[in-house]
């Protein structure tokens, strides 16, 4: 009996989706109703939920609090840090990202976002369509997220009226219309979180509302699979080789399917072999998918190191180049600095980077573009990125695993920004991968308390000029 439960719950697909929305459009209380309601919450949970609701000045039960779990956020009553919440129904499994709703938190709405299958828009049926509500959706259709829930909620507090919903519903239709969102749906359904109409349960309340029921729609999303139908792409991650019999190579399949005796190439190099072994773990299987963690051996020996992409050689392959076009959004306190040094991780691949031009600014309310030197916080811009060593990458429109990077700042190691690869342009220049300085501390009158303070100094110079100085002793 219990074999035959967890056989049933693996063949469950998942689904990824966020909440977004302005301030308290209700966002925390939805996924908290959606947990109480579906009776996936254990009985600590229950007993913890009632005695913190006690504490505030309603005394009901506040679902809230089910996500909103950081001090700061239960005493202003807001979402600051994303926050992921596990749930299941009988036909399938969901994690749910709470995003928060403040414009200065923009960045985490798109760490939450960066997953997602489906996006559910709050929108408080008092307020309407705000600005944050339009910013969001654009955030959204950059991404990529294709599935789009509007959730108008708090109908309890119009007392279920109809005409508020529906010219709501109409002006949003018209504004996405005019935007040009790539969305294959949109569901529009008027709910009270709060209350529980149409969220789990149809509600009495609006009986003029004849759509499903969120979980409903929630259940019925077709899921994409792209991850399947693409073509094959793993970055390698680490080589294994227990002995001189043996040489593997590890990584996560991003996408595609791969067999034995399948022709792959790796890039960037370009050098081909066959497919003669797939393990998973210590298990020797015929086929590999996404997102399979896998190891593969080749019929031949080719040099191959982390950073590389394994492909397979009768699809189309990925681009290859160091002069990327990508939007990008701004993540760091500290302003961009124009044709400063960064880290670009892609995958599993690091390269120095620098931003040779911004090409322009995206105003994430109206669409439009506009010009600018730097970016701060929260900005997003379509830039143009050069980098010290060829990327293995598809633009993210076909792949988001492969299409996706993250920029670090080489002082401090903050992920300053996050973007997505439009393009790769022809290559006429790089940077110097041959500025190398060697120092030979012992030669030049250094002593042992000196290093600290002068591998310092070595990575202020290659942040700040593209120099690496090696210290020796």
């Amino acid at each position: 009996m219990i074999k035959d439960f967890l056989a049933q719950d693996e063949r469950k697909d998942m689904l990824r989706l966020l909440t977004a929305g302005s301030v308290d459009d209700g966002k925390s209380t939805l996924i908290g109703r959606l947990l109480f309601d579906s009776k996936r919450l254990y009985e600590d949970q229950l007993q913890a939920l009632y005695r913190d609701s006690r504490q505030g000045c309603s005394g009901e039960a506040d679902y809230a609090l089910l996500c909103d779990g950081l001090k700061a956020e239960r005493e202003q009553g807001i979402t600051i840090d994303v926050a992921y919440r596990y749930f299941a129904t009988s036909r399938r499994k969901f994690i749910i990202a709470d995003t928060p709703g403040h414009e200065q938190y923009t960045r985490n709405m798109v760490t939450g976002g960066s997953t997602a299958d489906l996006a559910i828009i709050l929108v408080d049926v008092r307020q309407g369509i705000t600005l944050q509500t339009r910013r969001h959706s654009h955030l959204i259709d950059m991404l990529g997220i294709k599935h789009i829930i509007l959730a108008i909620n708090k109908m309890d507090s119009i007392g279920y009226r109809k005409e508020p919903f529906n010219n709501i519903a109409s002006a949003y239709r018209c504004w996405a219309s005019a935007q040009g969102f790539s969305f294959s749906t949109l569901n529009i359904i008027p709910i009270s979180a709060l209350c529980g109409d149409n969220v789990i349960n149809r509600s009495d309340n609006m009986a003029w509302y004849s759509g499903p029921t969120l979980l409903e729609l929630l259940e019925s999303t077709p899921l994409s699979s792209a991850s399947g139908l693409s073509p094959f792409r793993m970055p390698v991650q680490y080589i294994i080789r227990p002995n001189q019999d043996f040489r593997g190579f590890a990584g996560r399949v991003a996408s595609g399917t791969l067999s034995v005796g399948d022709s792959v190439t790796v890039l960037p190099s370009g050098k081909s072999s066959r497919v003669a072994q797939i393990f998973t773990g210590s298990t020797l299987c015929h086929h590999a998918f996404a997102p399979q963690s896998v190891t593969i051996v080749l019929e031949d020996q080719i040099d191959i190191s982390r950073g590389d992409m394994i492909v397979r050689s009768d699809q189309q392959q990925p681009a290859v180049g160091q002069r990327l076009s990508a939007l990008m959004v701004w993540m760091d306190e500290v302003p961009l600095e124009a044709e400063r040094l960064y880290y670009l991780k892609q995958g599993t691949t690091t390269v120095r980077a620098t931003v040779k031009s911004i090409d322009y600014l995206l105003d994430i309310n109206s669409g439009g573009k506009s010009h600018c030197n730097t970016l701060s916080l929260n900005q997003i811009a379509g830039v143009e990125l050069l980098c010290s060593a060829p990327l293995v990458c598809d633009s993210y429109s076909d792949n988001r695993h492969t299409g996706a990077f993250i920029i670090i700042d080489p002082m401090s190691n903050y992920t300053s920004a996050a973007g997505i690869i439009l393009g790769v342009q022809a290559t006429d220049t790089a940077i110097d991968n041959q500025s190398v300085i060697k120092i030979s501390l012992s030669q030049n009158g250094f002593s042992a308390e000196d290093i600290e303070l002068l591998n310092h100094f070595c990575r202020v110079v290659e942040s700040r000029c593209g120099i690496t100085i090696n210290c020796t002793e």
